[in-house]
């Protein structure tokens, strides 16, 4: 991973500051560059620009995390939005996913119908194999 220091107007480097290009965070994350880019253009990230480079700071790095975490939870990308608008205005050290009870409460129940369609369809699945596989 390739952390490169950040220089302020005077030249000098920012004191702990890291900056990350798009191919330190896609390899770090496990993510495309067109993910990242995507995730640009939909607003959740706002790398600062070089000529035609993009140089994420640490925010962004800790909001692509936010990010990862909310789609693995099963959040869409305008519900993890929402959650990230409300850390941008704050300046605390690190982003977390801002979830309610009811929140939770909620994408529980849709991940838990997700689950029993998803197995359904997996045992419709394997009955169709079974009854192939006798056929044959």
């Amino acid at each position: 991973m390739n952390y490169h220091a950040v220089t302020t107007s005077s030249g000098e480097a920012g004191e702990g500051a890291k900056s990350y290009t798009i191919g330190d965070l896609a390899r770090e994350f496990g993510v495309t560059l067109r993910t990242l880019r995507f995730y640009e253009d939909r607003g959740l990230l706002s790398p600062r620009r070089d000529g035609t480079a993009r140089i994420y700071d640490a925010r962004d790095r800790d909001r692509l995390s936010v990010i990862l975490k909310g789609k693995q939870l099963g959040f869409t990308l305008t519900e993890i939005r929402a959650m990230v608008a409300e850390e941008r205005s704050g300046n605390g050290p690190a982003m977390n996913l801002k979830l309610s009870l009811d929140q939770i409460e909620d994408q529980i129940r849709h991940l838990e119908q997700q689950k029993a369609e998803i197995e359904q369809a997996l045992a419709e699945l394997h009955a169709r194999r079974s009854s192939l596989a006798e056929a044959a």
